[in-house]
């Protein structure tokens, strides 16, 4: 199969690069999700917001908001173009073109939100399913592109570069480029190439391979692991983002509470009632940013044993007042036996959100041609060592759309020959993928970095976590090499890969800033000097 532009994840950055994309009706645009609705992505999960232009707010404020989260490790240009950019796109693309009804206030005007550590009420919202409300816009915008073939049940395996996958011996002379992906088709089991002129990158996040995230089940560093392979450059994968308040449920997979649930209101509490977060942050309190307050929480719960803690919006507000604001959270803590109109809600600290990722510039361009990665699973510099809420939605659209509009104004790519793209050989492969074996892989890998490469951190147990990956490593690497694909195996393979670079990523980084945060480690001084950059070489983590 060839196409002009593969875009690998259907979120918010990869629905984003694909509408615009498609606005040239002559250019052709394959986009692929391993699940089986277009719509399950970390994106449609975003309850709280995604950040506007709020009432005396201004685009300086907003950056310094994000840098004063970012704990001195956020890339000025790119923040000033998220914060400058940002708004207006999010008009164009989300109100013209989308159709999405943020919410209004009485007057008419937009109802602007508030979260921790923003200076100002900017946050735009659908109640609290904003995200679910931005994805079935931009969805029924694509369904409108005749364009657009979107391939649900796909998994990528790998990228397709030269001159790793080409045929011609002489290749190898040539510079490495991507040349689109290895694709499982879930529903027949084979593996074929989709050549394209132009890959982008939007596979999300990689929560899962923590033990307890707010994440779907297919957020296990799949573009990340496939980049890495492939030789781009990855940055910042130690600053991994915990929110402070996920629902305390069985499961790897927890409801997230919203951050706005504090914006208005909410109190933290211990499991008998008393408040505790000012003696971590008495300044912000329950406002303060999310690596703080999620440290407090998880310090709070080891050093006295709870099993979590609890958040309290019913003392605060009344019933219809919180129905009305939080009615997804209301119907979803509901469904596990909570109403939280009239009960604390009992809340821990799960992974969330990944501030690093494979490096792109200011159009979502990687360090490989012919390779953007948008969203999540890419590292724009605005985050720095910690996200200030809701930016993320805004970083997808904006990076999305500008990597979309640097492919069209750009010289065309020149393709590859299928002739010269050798297909996937899997007549060594003698049995089937033993489900038992990933689900207990996948378990080791969530329970060494949560207890080992979770919030707190130290030498000694990151560096027995890298002993204990990099063994699991060469098992599933055997493992993977001789069992039929699975996007089970597949997104085994991907996980260990994943949890080996955020663990040596984490060791490597001996400063602690924003949510790497070790015990052992050195406090900032101001910059990060450059022996100190958080930066892992492909091939050696």
């Amino acid at each position: 199969m060839q196409t002009d532009a593969l875009i690998l994840g259907c979120g918010v950055a990869g629905a984003s690069a694909a509408l615009v994309l498609s606005e040239d009706r002559e250019r052709r645009v394959t986009v692929l999700s391993r699940a089986v609705e277009p719509g399950d992505s970390n994106s449609s999960l975003a309850q709280g917001g995604i950040v506007g232009r709020g009432v005396e707010d201004g685009a300086a404020l907003l950056a310094a908001d994000i840098e004063s989260a970012g704990a001195g490790l956020s890339y000025p240009p790119a923040v000033r173009l998220l914060a400058e950019a940002g708004p207006p796109l999010l008009e164009r693309i989300l109100g013209d073109v989308a159709d999405v009804r943020f919410d209004r206030d009485a007057s008419g005007g937009p109802s602007f939100g508030l979260e921790a550590a923003h200076s100002r009420r900017r946050i735009l919202h659908v109640g609290d399913a904003t995200g679910r409300a931005i994805m079935d816009g931009l969805l029924r915008a694509l369904a409108e592109r005749p364009n657009v073939e979107i391939l649900t049940r796909h998994t990528a395996v790998d990228l397709l570069t030269f001159p790793h996958h080409s045929r011609d011996p002489l290749a190898v002379y040539s510079p490495p480029s991507c040349h689109g992906a290895y694709v499982l088709d879930q529903a027949t089991g084979l593996v074929e190439p989709i050549v394209a002129r132009d890959t982008v990158l939007a596979t999300g996040g990689l929560g899962q391979i923590f033990l307890n995230t707010t994440n779907p089940v297919g957020a296990r560093g799949d573009g990340l692991a496939m980049a890495y392979r492939a030789g781009a450059r990855v940055v910042n994968l130690e600053y991994v983002q915990f929110h402070p308040t996920a629902l305390h449920m069985p499961g790897t997979t927890k409801v997230l509470i919203s951050e706005a649930v504090r914006g208005e209101g909410g109190v933290l509490r211990t499991p008998d009632g008393r408040p505790f977060i000012e003696r971590f942050a008495p300044e912000r309190g329950e406002l303060a940013p999310r690596d703080v307050v999620a440290r407090a929480i998880y310090i709070e719960m080891i050093g006295n044993g709870h099993p979590h803690v609890l958040l309290d919006i019913a003392s605060r507000r009344p019933a219809s007042w919180i129905r009305d604001r939080f009615p997804r959270i209301h119907a979803l803590c509901l469904e596990h036996g909570i109403d939280i109109t009239t009960r604390p809600i009992p809340v821990v600290p799960a992974a969330h959100y990944s501030c690093g990722g494979v490096l792109v510039d200011l159009d979502g361009a990687s360090t490989m041609p012919g390779l953007r990665a948008v969203g999540e699973v890419a590292c724009t510099g605005v985050h720095g060592a910690n996200r200030l809420a809701s930016t993320s939605l805004l970083e997808g659209l904006v990076w999305g759309a500008r990597a979309a509009e640097a492919i069209r104004a750009g010289e065309p790519r020149a393709g590859v020959r299928e002739s010269s793209v050798p297909l996937w050989d899997d007549s060594g492969l003698t049995y089937d993928a033993d489900p038992a074996l990933i689900q207990g892989d996948l378990h080791t890998i969530r329970s060494l970095m949560w207890h080992y490469v979770g919030l707190l951190r130290n030498e000694f147990r990151l560096a027995r976590a890298l002993r204990e990956l990099r063994n699991l490593a060469s098992n599933i690497e055997d493992f993977y090499r001789k069992a039929r694909l699975t996007d089970a195996l597949i997104g085994l393979r991907n996980a260990v890969t994943t949890a080996v670079i955020v663990a040596a990523s984490a060791r490597q980084n001996p400063v602690s800033r924003g949510c790497h945060y070790r015990e052992d480690g050195r406090r900032p001084g101001g910059a990060v000097p450059p022996n100190e950059a958080s930066e892992l070489d492909p091939g050696s983590p």
